[in-house]
């Protein structure tokens, strides 16, 4: 449970129908397996002491009795085991039957939450047996205490930050106004729901449909456990469809038909990261609630959940192309509404036969598209200068060349020499005047050309760049409209493969192919042998880490060490620890550091959830200290 992570476990035991002396040792038995891999919340079927399918038998109080000895039995077994646990049965209280979830944990039973919304339609018949439950919470004798009853309980972990569990029975997810909506506004932030949903063609995919959006709507973790073998099949039959959920993202689900335990590692900090984030969350429900603490050992959850290396690129291919047609419109798009705008035909851009410029020529010319307009208005200039190779110079010629835009070049050696001459630069001294002198010559010219055709300059830049400030102040950091600036460096990539191989043009992909297979660099020293001799990953470091850097840090609000933590569980057998350790410190500095350069950023479509532009996602100070930050990355290890 350090860092926010802890392990939960939706559990189905094969029962046996009105033997709650068989179905308790059943359960007994499952419970120790989850303990034993670790489950700190163990969330068990609805009904599952007597089974679901018992009909009347639900009204002999001999089942009635048997269903309450051995619910005390299971409380007591968990005494000593580190886990909250919840375990459905009918109860009776003031001559009415109720279907209640039992919490219990560490030999007590913690409370007694009755389902709220009883269904009496279709093949269900709950409300000729039960009662709806009361929402406001009220004390009931069990045993030999006094045990609060009522839908509106949360249990609330002393020990470990944030984690509020609140608790809803089958039906209660499937209305449209559920329990957990009230919950999670009073603070839980893990949801279980006990339930004994039959199976019916297409009814799983609406299921999970229904976990995902209240997961997400309601931004917590879900632990959904359903009914499953043992279950009457008189009429229906039960597939024991057991699924977890966090924020909208499924982490688990069983294969149907199994009678299987899953497991999933909810982030309790993420959720409460996500609901500081979102200003419109909600208001606490008037209703009362009844807090109820409970505490568990604060130990290192081991982590079964994965985090993938790319976390801007989605994993499978038909994921990927989604995306990348999505913003790729998204980017043409937002620059159709600027030349509508300015009532512009021309657009400027300068090529290098980098992956950016590449992206962005690409992006211009399918807005010039969109609105009608000739490609020869698209103004692809090439400047080579002190850096540049024969590779990425026939590069960009022939990108050019393929789409159909105007190709100019504009050498800017003489103008640079001239520039140092002015300003008493060594030509030999290679030091940062040496390289930001050509970024802004190329700037400079970019902004003249347009001017001579009252066209935009089209900025290339990508978001990666724009987070480590790798991007020349006033040189190649500026432009009219950026529309690279939401794009991550590693999505870049597969936005160029993308077009390369939709475009149905087998020399533009064959360009383009080249251009994916150039490795990274400004080329603002001279080459050797002719080859690119400034790699900027080299300089930086890989760009796959600082993306995934970035995302955690900014997306989930993962402090250093975190970040570090399941950094090292994705990049495994990639990078060493000291390697993602060495990055990640450079992480910190240069994004404190060169966030002067994003408060002036010109401007350009957000396309995702991460975003760096100073008048929407990010609006941090320039001057703000990374002292925190660099203690907590300092400390690790240590």
């Amino acid at each position: 449970m350090n860092q926010g992570f802890i392990k939960v476990a939706a559990v189905t035991p094969k029962i046996r129908v009105a033997d709650p002396v068989h179905n308790r040792k059943e359960i007994c038995g499952k419970l120790e397996e989850a303990c034993a891999a670790g489950a700190k919340i163990i969330v068990f079927p609805e009904l599952c002491l007597t089974g679901y399918t018992c009909g009347e038998l639900f009204l002999q109080e001999i089942l009635l009795k048997a269903a309450s000895a051995r619910l005390q039995e299971i409380a007591e077994y968990t005494r000593g085991r580190d886990a909250l646990v919840f375990v459905g049965l009918p109860m009776e209280y003031d001559g009415r039957l109720y279907n209640v979830a039992a919490a219990v944990q560490d030999g007590e039973v913690l409370g007694l939450i009755p389902k709220a919304n009883i269904p009496s339609y279709g093949e269900f018949y709950e409300g000729r047996h039960f009662t709806p439950g009361n929402r406001e919470p009220f004390l009931v004798p069990f045993g030999e205490k006094q045990v609060p009853f009522g839908t509106n309980i949360l249990f609330c972990c002393e020990n470990v930050h944030g984690l509020t569990v609140g608790c809803e029975v089958c039906e209660d997810l499937w209305v449209a106004d559920s329990p957990g909506t009230g919950h999670a506004l009073k603070g839980a932030t893990v949801l279980v729901n006990l339930s004994a949903s039959n199976e019916t063609i297409g009814k799983d995919a609406y299921r999970e449909l229904l976990v995902k959006s209240a997961s997400a709507r309601l931004i917590c973790g879900y632990v959904y456990t359903s009914a499953g073998e043992g279950e009457s099949t008189q009429d229906v039959v039960f597939g024991g469809h057991n699924l977890i959920a966090e924020n909208g993202i499924l982490l688990a689900q069983v294969k149907k038909f199994t009678c299987q335990t899953i497991y999933g590692d909810l982030d309790v900090e993420k959720i409460l990261s996500d609901r500081r984030r979102m200003g419109t969350f909600g208001r606490e429900p008037r209703e009362a609630y009844v807090k109820i603490p409970f505490r568990l050992k604060v130990e290192e959850t081991r982590l079964d959940r994965t985090f993938g290396r790319l976390p801007f690129v989605p994993e499978d291919a038909a994921g990927r192309e989604e995306r990348c047609q999505e913003i790729l419109s998204i980017q043409s798009y937002g620059l159709k509404k600027r030349f509508e705008h300015t009532g512009l035909s021309s657009a400027v851009i300068g090529v290098s036969g980098g992956l950016d410029s590449t992206l962005a020529l690409l992006v211009t010319v399918r807005t010039f598209d969109l609105l009608g307009l000739s490609r020869k208005g698209i103004r692809a200039v090439t400047m080579p200068c002190f850096g540049t190779t024969d590779r990425t110079y026939e590069n960009a010629c022939r990108l050019a060349e393929t789409l159909g835009v105007t190709l100019e070049e504009v050498d800017i050696r003489e103008a640079v020499e001239v520039h140092f001459r002015d300003i008493g630069q060594d030509r030999e001294k290679h030091d940062v005047t040496y390289e930001n002198g050509q970024a802004r010559e190329r700037t400079q010219v970019l902004m003249d050309v347009a001017n001579q055709s009252n066209g935009l300059v089209i900025g290339t830049g990508d978001m990666s760049e724009l987070a480590l400030g790798w991007a020349t102040y006033n040189g190649d950091h500026m432009s009219m409209y950026g529309v690279n600036g939401g794009v991550p460096k590693t999505l870049v990539r597969h936005l160029v493969k993308y077009y390369g191989d939709t475009c149905g043009d087998r020399e533009l992909a064959g360009v383009l192919e080249d251009v994916l297979d150039t490795p990274v660099s400004p080329e603002l020293l001279p080459p050797v042998d002719g080859k690119i001799s400034q790699k900027t990953e080299d300089l930086v470091g890989p760009y796959e880490l600082h993306d995934f850097f970035l995302y955690y840090m900014l997306r989930c609000g993962y402090p250093p060490a975190k970040v570090y933590r399941v950094a090292k569980l994705a990049f495994a057998g990639r990078y060493g620890d000291e390697t993602i350790l060495k990055w990640l410190k450079v992480f910190y500095r240069r994004f404190f550091a060169q966030q002067f350069k994003r408060s002036c950023l010109p401007d350009g479509p957000k396309v995702g959830s991460v975003a760096l532009s100073p008048r929407g996602d990010l609006r941090m100070p320039s001057d703000a200290s990374v002292r925190l930050w660099m203690e907590e990355a300092e400390a690790i290890n240590s």
